[in-house]
C-alpha cells in the first residue's frame, strides 16, 4: 500500500486559499457547536474536524461556508452510485461511515450536512473533496466540489470540474456563485429526496420509541405526550422564547429545579406565545404534568434523568427536521404516523382509532373542492388530518389567486384563525391535532376538545368570532365506526347545522346498505348523494380490516331521485400496501400502478363527470356506473349498482365457437377419427 500524500496535499490546497481556518480553528461558534452535536465521520460521538474551512462572501453580504476534506492515497476521491451521485447512505438508507471516513468526497459532503442540519442562520454550504496522490515523479490531485442547500432539499449538486481552489479566491467568488445558483432539482430528483427526507424522520422516531421501550422501560400511554412536551419546549418561539438547551437538564431534585419542572416551564411559555384560550392551555399542559412531574421520569439516574436521555435524541435527531424551511415535505405526517401507533387507545376501541391516511384526506379534500373561500370542519378530527390538507389546498389557491403579497399574508392568517375548526375528545389524539396544527403554521386556533355529538353547538369556542356559529361549507369525516350508523350520526348532525357546500366521509362501506340505521334516509331529506367510491379492502391493513367507502354530498339540497349518481370501484388505486411494524411507509406503500394519476383521474371524475368523448374515463372505464337511488338511504353501495350484461356479443359467440373448434380438433386427431364425421 503507498503511502499516503495528505499533509503534502492539504499544504497544496491552503497555499491557493486567500483566508482559511485549520481543523482545530474555529470558524464560526455556530458552526463549531454543529460540527460537535453531528455524529463524527465515524459514527460516534466525537467531534468532527474538517481539514480546511472557510467562508466566501458575495458583494451582497451573502456569506457561505465552505468545508474542505483532503485525503492523500490513490482510490480515496469519492465513493458515488451509478449515477454520480455521493452516495453516503448503506441500502437501507443509513449512514455508511466507512465510506463517509475512507473518502474525501463523502466527508466533505458529512461535513456540510452537519452544517445544514445543526445550525440555524446558515441554509447553504459548499462541500469540497480533494485527493492527491503520486505517480512516477507526478503529483496527481482530484478536486470534487458540491452545493448543498434546504432549497435543493440536501442533495448535494456537483458544482463543475474543478482542477485546482482558484474558484474560490476572492476575485472569482462571484463568478462561482453565480454557477450555484444555476443549480436546479429536477423533479424526480426533488420527489425522490422528499421521500428519503420524509422516511428519515420516520427512521428516527421508531429508533427513539425502540430505546424507551428497550432501555428506558417508558409505558405506552407516556410516548405521545413525552415527545409531543419535548417537541414543544425545544422548538421554543423565535424572538422570544428560546428552544430547550440539552444542558438545561441538570438532574436536580428540587421542586422548581428538576428536569420534569424545567420542560413544562418552557412548555408553559411555548404554548403562552401561540395566544391559545386559557382553557386550552390549561387542558394540554394538565396532560403533559402527568408524565413531566408526576411519572418519575424526572428523576436522575447516575446523574441523569430519562427525560433528558430521550430529550437529547429529540434535539438531535428530530428537532432539525421541524426547524428547517422545507416547504412541502410531509414532516409532520410521517411524525404522526409514528406517534399514532403510540396512542393508548381505550380497550375495545381500537377500531374506532384509525386515522386516514394523507394521501386519502387529501383526496377527499379535492373532492369537497376545497379552496380559498372555504369553511372546513372534522367532527372527529384526530389528529387533524383533514384539516392539514385542506389547509394546503386553500394556501395553494391564494397563491395562486391573489397577486399582493401583503394580501396573500392576510388571506392565510384568516385561513389558519378562522376557517379550520376539528372537534377531538379522547386527550391524546387532541394533543396530537394540536401540535400538528402548530407545527404547520399554528392553525391551531379551533381544535376543540369535546364530545361533538353532546357538547359542541357548532360555534366558535375562541377569537373574535367566539360564540358565533361556525359558517361551515366543507365538512370532512372518517368517523368510529362503532358509533350509531357506523358513524353516520356524527354525519347528520354535521349536515343539519351547515346551509351549503360539500361533504365528504370515508365510512363502513355497509353503513350505506342495511346498517345506516336510519341516519342515510335522515340524511337525504336534505342534502344529495352525488357518489359513491368503494375503497381498496386494504386502505387500513394492519390497523383494521372494515370495507370501506366515501360518500359525497351536496349539502343543503334534499335528493332528487330523477338525478343520477356516480358510483365508482376504487378498489384498484395503483397503491399496493404492506404492514411491516418496523419498515417506513414507502415501504408500506408503493405505487405499482399508476396511482397519482388515478386519484387524479378519480377526482376529474367526481367533480367535472365522464367529460367530452368520456376523457375522463381512462382508469374506470370498466368499474364505474351512473344509476338512481332511493330515498330510503338503503342502495348506497357500488356493488348494488353495478351492471352485468347477460345479452351474448360477438364476441363472445366467436370465443365459444373457436374454443368448441379447437376442442373436436383435438379431440379428432387423439381418436383417430376423421375431421368430416
Amino acid at each position: 500500500m503507498s503511502k499516503s500524500i495528505e499533509e503534502k496535499v492539504e499544504d497544496w490546497c491552503k497555499k491557493q486559499l486567500d483566508k482559511y481556518y485549520t481543523k482545530t480553528e474555529s470558524i464560526n461558534e455556530e458552526i463549531e457547536k454543529a460540527l460537535q452535536l453531528a455524529p463524527s465521520k465515524n459514527g460516534g460521538d466525537g467531534n468532527n474536524y474538517p481539514d480546511i474551512k472557510c467562508f466566501i462572501e458575495s458583494e451582497s453580504l451573502r456569506k457561505i461556508p465552505v468545508m474542505i476534506e483532503v485525503k492523500g492515497t490513490k482510490g480515496d476521491f469519492g465513493k458515488f452510485d451509478k449515477d454520480g451521485n455521493v452516495l453516503n447512505t448503506d441500502k437501507n438508507g443509513d449512514p455508511n461511515y466507512s465510506v463517509i471516513s475512507k473518502y474525501a468526497v463523502n466527508g466533505a459532503v458529512h461535513y456540510g450536512n452537519a452544517i445544514l442540519t445543526y445550525t440555524n442562520s446558515f441554509k447553504e454550504v459548499v462541500a469540497i473533496g480533494v485527493n492527491g496522490y503520486e505517480q512516477g515523479k507526478n503529483f496527481i490531485t482530484e478536486i470534487g466540489a458540491y452545493y448543498i442547500s434546504e432549497a435543493n432539499l440536501f442533495i448535494p449538486k456537483k458544482i463543475a470540474n474543478y482542477s485546482d481552489l482558484s474558484f474560490l479566491k476572492d476575485e472569482n467568488v462571484e463568478k462561482f456563485i453565480k454557477q450555484i445558483d444555476e443549480l436546479k432539482l429536477t423533479d424526480e430528483e426533488k420527489e425522490k429526496q422528499k421521500l428519503e427526507l420524509e422516511d428519515d424522520i420516520e427512521k428516527k422516531l421508531k429508533n427513539i420509541n425502540q430505546k424507551m421501550h428497550d432501555d428506558l422501560g417508558i409505558v405506552v400511554g407516556a410516548r405521545v405526550k413525552l415527545i409531543s412536551g419535548l417537541i414543544m419546549a425545544g422548538l421554543g418561539v423565535k424572538g422570544k422564547v428560546s428552544g430547550l438547551k440539552v444542558e438545561d437538564l441538570k438532574g436536580e431534585l428540587g421542586e422548581n429545579s428538576n428536569d420534569g419542572k424545567i420542560i413544562i416551564n418552557k412548555i408553559t411559555d411555548f404554548l403562552g406565545e401561540r395566544n391559545l384560550p386559557k382553557e386550552k392551555k390549561e387542558i394540554i399542559l394538565n396532560e403533559l404534568k402527568n408524565v413531566f412531574l408526576y411519572s418519575k421520569l424526572e428523576i436522575p439516574v447516575n446523574g441523569e434523568s430519562k427525560l433528558k436521555t430521550v430529550y437529547t435524541s429529540v434535539k438531535s435527531d428530530i428537532l432539525p427536521f421541524l426547524t428547517k424551511d422545507l416547504h412541502n415535505i410531509d414532516f409532520t405526517g410521517r411524525l404522526f404516523n409514528v406517534l399514532n401507533d403510540w396512542v393508548d387507545v381505550p380497550d375495545g376501541a381500537e377500531n374506532d382509532v384509525v386515522l386516514t391516511p394523507r394521501y386519502v384526506t387529501e383526496l377527499m379534500a379535492k373532492l369537497c373542492e376545497v379552496n380559498k373561500d372555504s369553511y372546513v370542519w372534522d367532527y372527529a378530527t384526530g389528529s387533524a388530518g383533514f384539516l392539514i390538507s385542506s389547509m394546503n389546498l386553500m394556501i395553494e389557491d391564494v397563491r395562486k389567486k391573489v397577486t399582493s403579497l401583503e394580501e396573500q399574508n392576510k388571506a392565510i392568517a384568516k385561513i389558519k384563525a378562522e376557517q379550520l375548526l376539528g372537534i377531538e375528545k379522547l386527550p391524546d389524539i387532541y394533543l396530537l391535532a394540536v401540535l400538528n396544527m402548530i407545527l404547520m403554521g399554528d392553525g391551531s386556533s379551533n381544535i376543540i376538545h369535546a364530545d361533538s355529538l353532546t357538547q359542541f353547538e357548532g360555534n366558535y369556542e375562541q377569537g373574535k368570532h367566539k360564540g358565533e356559529k361556525f359558517p361551515a361549507n366543507v365538512f370532512l369525516l372518517n368517523p368510529p365506526y362503532s358509533a350509531p350508523g357506523k358513524g353516520f350520526n356524527f354525519v347528520e348532525k354535521a349536515l343539519s347545522e351547515m346551509n351549503c357546500g360539500k361533504a365528504a366521509v370515508l365510512i363502513q362501506e355497509n353503513a350505506g346498505s342495511t346498517q345506516g340505521a336510519g341516519y342515510t334516509k335522515k340524511i337525504l331529506e336534505k342534502n344529495t348523494l352525488l357518489a359513491s367510491i368503494h375503497m381498496s379492502t386494504d386502505l387500513f391493513i394492519g390497523k383494521s380490516s372494515v370495507q370501506t367507502a366515501i360518500f359525497v354530498f351536496e349539502v343543503g339540497k334534499p335528493h332528487d331521485t330523477e338525478k343520477l349518481v356516480k358510483f365508482i370501484d376504487f378498489s384498484n388505486d395503483g397503491y399496493t400496501r404492506q404492514s411491516r411494524k418496523k419498515s417506513s411507509q414507502s415501504t408500506n406503500l408503493k405505487d405499482t400502478g399508476n396511482a397519482k394519476a388515478r386519484y387524479q383521474e378519480l377526482v376529474n371524475l367526481i367533480v367535472r363527470g365522464k367529460g367530452k368523448d368520456n376523457k375522463n374515463l381512462n382508469y374506470f372505464k370498466d368499474c364505474y356506473e351512473e344509476d338512481y337511488i332511493t330515498l330510503d338511504g338503503n342502495d348506497w353501495t357500488y356493488s348494488q349498482h353495478k351492471k352485468i350484461d347477460i345479452n351474448p356479443k360477438k364476441e363472445d359467440f366467436e370465443k365459444v365457437v373457436k374454443e368448441y373448434l379447437a376442442w373436436r380438433i383435438s379431440d379428432s386427431i387423439k381418436n383417430g377419427e376423421s375431421l368430416g364425421k
